[in-house]
This record gives C-alpha cells, structure tokens and sequence, in this order.
C-alpha cells in the first residue's frame, strides 16, 4: 500500500472523510505542498502528525477544503438568479427553503440573502449553510471580509449590507440573522429535503466523477419539483435528465415536475 493510500485510509477512520471520492492527481499536489512545507517527509509521516495535532488537522482540512470565495461571484449568474430565478420560485410562496452547499467562508449565503432582501423582508427569509471546514464556519459566522472579498458587490448594496472596519468590512447583523450554519460532509451525511434553491457552486470539480454523480443524484432528491440547482461557472451539468434535471438558464437546473 502507497503512503497516499494509507494517509487516505488513516483519515477516513480519524474523521470519516473519505479522500478516494476526490480527484487523487490534484488531491495528492495540494497535500504534498502543504507536508513539505511543515517539513515532513512522506503522507505516513504527515498522517501522524494530522491524526495527533488538531492544529495539524484544521490546516489539512482547510488545504483540503479550497476556501476560495467571494461575493455575488461571477455577478452576471446572480443577476439571473434576482431577475429570473427567485420571481418564479416566489409564486404563490413566500417562503423559500434555500441550502447553501459547501459554502466555505460564507460569502455565498450572505450573497443569497442580500439578493433575495431585493424580493422579501429579511424577517421572511432563512437560509441554511453548511460547509466540512469547521474553520470555514467560525469564519463566516464572524462575517468579516477583505476588501478583495467584495469586488463584485453593488455599490447599493455594500453601502446597505456591510459595515467598514479598518482594512475589512463586517456584514450587518440583520443580514447575519437569516443564515444558519451548521457542519455538513456532502458525501456521508443526509440530505434535508423539500428545498426550492439549493446553490453549490466550485466545489463538484474536485470530485471524482462518481462522487459527481452521487452528489447530483442527492440533490436531485432534495430539491421540490419545480426547484432549482445553481452550480459554478466550470461545472456544467452534461447530462441534466439523468437528474431530473433541466436547463432553465446557464448553470440553473430546474427538477422536473
């Protein structure tokens, strides 16, 4: 057995994160990078470390992890989703279930309420958040950002929503309020049903193509009839029926009734 194939099976009975179900050739660069630097030699090595130092642990989960985000990413899509998405969902229903999927340091479910703030009081709206990365969780529920973080907010709605605060900006406590954040593993737990929008965007492309396919086939599942899937700008869905799916703009799947 390779050192990568025991460091796979030593973290899966440790956490029961199950490393396999990612891409190995980009899974093995990005924790290879990360051993060397902290001066280990091999994955046994590196296993040992993780497994006995929880510091050790939270920065292999957040190399792991990827925790690359930002608000109203690739804007245009969320202009979609204000313009044309959320209307249709509000139809004759004025409370959406909206699960926002591996979403890292939480730029993404603030983003979600601040455009759905645009269609419905915020005390009508609620979003569920979840993420792997513990670490990812306290920093959104801080909901302190860099500049950077912001590039592609609204003028109208950084001045409304976000409070500056030296170099950084905080998200205003009422929009704090709609999201709850909780751990969720995407390949091992259960999937809560009956949802109108569930957003999981640049995350499926380290997967391996049956982790994918896994994933889809859930999520399918969990969305209503009518409800829809927002995925990132590199992960477009090729075979959406299989699904249930159907394409109702580029990267919204609708479920099919």
């Amino acid at each position: 057995m390779s050192g990568y194939e025991q460091f796979v099976e030593g973290i899966k009975r440790k956490t029961g994160i199950d490393l396999a179900l990612y891409k190995e050739a980009q899974m093995k660069r990005r924790l290879t990078s990360l051993y060397e630097k902290k001066g280990y030699k091999n994955f046994v090595d590196f296993l040992r470390a993780v497994e006995s130092d929880r510091d050790m642990m939270n920065e292999f989960l957040d190399r792991m992890t990827i925790n690359v985000s930002e608000f109203y990413r690739n804007g245009k899509r969320w202009e979609v989703l204000q313009n044309k998405i959320f209307p249709r969902l509000l139809q004759g229903n004025r409370r959406l279930k909206i699960w926002s999927a591996a979403c890292s340091t939480g730029e993404e479910p603030y983003s979600l309420v601040m455009v759905l703030a645009e269609h419905l009081p915020l005390s009508q709206i609620q979003v569920m958040a979840t993420d792997l990365d513990e670490n990812a969780i306290a920093k959104a529920k801080r909901g302190v950002y860099p500049e950077r973080s912001l590039a592609e907010v609204p003028p109208a709605v950084k001045a409304k929503y976000f409070e500056k605060e030296g170099e950084f900006y905080r998200v205003k406590d009422e929009i704090k309020r709609c999201v709850t954040f909780k751990k969720h593993n995407l390949l091992s737990d259960t999937y809560d049903s009956n949802h109108d929008l569930i957003v999981c965007r640049n995350v499926m492309i380290y997967f391996t193509e049956e982790a994918k396919d896994q994933i889809y086939q859930n999520f399918s599942k969990a969305l209503k009839p009518g409800g829809v899937l927002f995925v990132g700008s590199t992960e477009q869905i090729f075979s959406p029926a299989r699904y249930q799916f159907e394409v109702e703009d580029t990267f919204f799947y609708r479920k099919m009734q």
